[in-house]
Parts: C-alpha cells; structure tokens; sequence
C-alpha cells in the first residue's frame, strides 16, 4: 500500500449528492520526516469549511456499509490483518467512534481491546508483549482503544508508572526514550511485513471542548459513570499530555504507519473523517474473493443438480 505524504495534496470527500469536504493531507496527517506542532499545524475544530452535519452522519451510515463489503473480502482472502489504534486525550470519543463507524462488521471478524494500567503479570514482560498478544490475525479486523503508546504517554508524563516496569539501569532519560520510539517503529514495521496493515489516529480535541463533555458527564445522571477523578487529574496535567503527543506523533508517523490527527471537537466529523480513512486505507489493499476455478465451478453445479433431485 502506497500513500502520497505530500501535505499540500488536495483530499476531496462526496457527500450527498453535490457536497464535499475538502483539505489539504497536511491538515489531518503527520507526514513522515516532518515535525509538527498540534497547537500550530492541527485545529480540533475543524471540518474542511463544511457545515452539514447530518451530509457528514449519512456518509458515516454509507461507510459503515462499505466498510462492511470490505472486511467480507479481508476476511474471504485472507492475506491482510488490519490494525486500528485510537489515541486521544479522556472524553475524545474514542468509544463513540469505535461503536458507530464499527457498526455494520461483522463481530466474528473484529475485535476490540482495550489497554488499561496494566496488570502484575503484564508488568513482568516487555511493555509490548500485551499488545502482541492481543494482535489480529489474517482477515481480521483488531482495534486497539489505546494501545502500547500509552507506553510513551502516560508512562512519560507519570514517571512512578515507569518504576513500576523494574527496569535496569536509569530509565526514562532523553535516550531512553528516543529508544522506545524506534522500538515502536521497528515493531510496526515488523507488522506490515507480516502482512498487518497499521491504521493510527490521534483524536485530537480541544480543552475547552473537553471541560464541556465533563461537564455533562457530570451534569446528566446517566452520563456519572462516564467520568472519574483519574479523568480531572489528568486535565491537570494537560500540557504535559499535549507534549507527549507532540513528540510522539514527531517520532513515530512513518511511511509503513503514518498517524492521521482527527479533529474531534465535532463527532460528527471526527466519525466521518476516521469512517473514509479506514475504507480507503482497505480499498487500496486490492482485496477480493478468491477465485475459484472451473472445475470446482462445474462440481458446484452438479452438486446443485443433485439437490435439486432430491
């Protein structure tokens, strides 16, 4: 799979019947050998200049069903796994998108996995062992709500959760984590030889946009148990997190598993946005049934002639 990294190449996507969304690849993906700046480079609100939200949610419904064709033919040729990561600060509707633009596959072919602090067990293997065993196999479809990044987040951004790995030596100095980022992109690299397509998307939203989702969580009963102190205490510590993601998206977009940065300020569009990616991204797999050959053809219909006898 091949992908044009140059960021003033013109992205076009039809909506209904005369509308589209247009921006730049730059807007919303970290071209490989390039740095960013999510304050500078990467608007949480934006969608391209357009407005119809209800254009943008049928198109999310019409991808849900493209998406479903696809994953029928990963499935059926059984060359490619696909590996969805979604990163994001709390409340950037990683859930959201993964429940709607997920909702037409079929479940025997995808699963979903989500990484939390880990576990005793965990914590005695290499931080990616969690993550490799949790990988999709051929024709399927494994998503990864957060995923070994945390790894060079939260890890970096709370150093008593790196205590907790008994590392040797001294980690958590500037080489050492120069060193995990190439361990992720060698990982990753890894995988796509093997025949596992890695899609990544950093759902970046706004902390005002994030102070107002708190609060409805905290405002609506049924939404309480959506919001928790760990979720506060980290808003503390927002510019920390915004510097982790800075520097991971700058160390780890490569040509093999670039990130794509997802305005997510407006759902509707973040959903929209992340639905084409991940049918484009599978679209230029060149995946297909596979071919069945005319002997077998002709047995078919003998053995259709059969039962019709019966």
């Amino acid at each position: 799979m091949k992908i044009n990294f140059d960021p003033d190449r013109k992205i076009k996507i039809p909506v209904g019947d005369k509308g589209k969304v247009e921006f730049r690849l730059g807007d919303m993906m970290v071209v490989p050998d390039t740095k960013v700046s999510l304050k500078k480079d990467f608007d949480p609100d934006f969608t391209g200049g357009f407005e119809d939200k209800e254009g943008a949610l049928e198109k999310v419904a019409a991808n849900v069903a493209r998406l479903s064709d696809l994953q029928e033919k990963l499935y059926a040729q059984d060359t490619y796994g696909v590996l969805i990561i979604f990163q994001a600060i709390d409340a950037a509707g990683k859930d959201g998108a993964i429940r709607h633009v997920m909702s037409g596959v079929n479940p025997q072919g995808c699963h979903v996995t989500s990484f939390k602090t880990p576990s005793s067990e965990e914590l005695d293997h290499d931080y990616l062992w969690r993550a490799s065993k949790a990988l999709p196999q051929r024709g399927m479809i494994g998503i990864f709500n957060r995923s070994y990044y945390e790894e060079v987040l939260a890890v970096k951004v709370h150093p008593e959760y790196l205590a907790k790995q008994k590392l040797p030596g001294k980690p958590g100095g500037k080489a050492f984590w120069q060193r995990r980022y190439k361990e992720i992109n060698r990982f990753e690299k890894y995988l796509t030889a093997n025949g596992i397509v890695v899609i990544k998307f950093f759902l970046n939203l706004s902390k005002e946009e994030q102070k107002e989702r708190f609060m409805a969580r905290i405002d609506e009963p049924d939404k309480n148990w959506k919001f928790s102190i760990s979720d506060y205490e980290a808003r503390a510590r927002w510019d920390d997190y915004q510097q982790a993601f800075e520097d991971m998206l700058n160390h780890t977009s490569t040509k093999h598993a670039p990130w794509f940065v997802i305005p997510s300020d407006n759902k509707w569009f973040a959903r929209m946005a992340i639905s084409e990616t991940i049918c484009l991204t599978l679209e230029r797999l060149g995946l297909k049934f596979p071919d069945v050959s005319e002997e077998t053809r002709a047995e078919l219909q003998r053995i259709r002639e059969a039962m019709l006898q019966e």
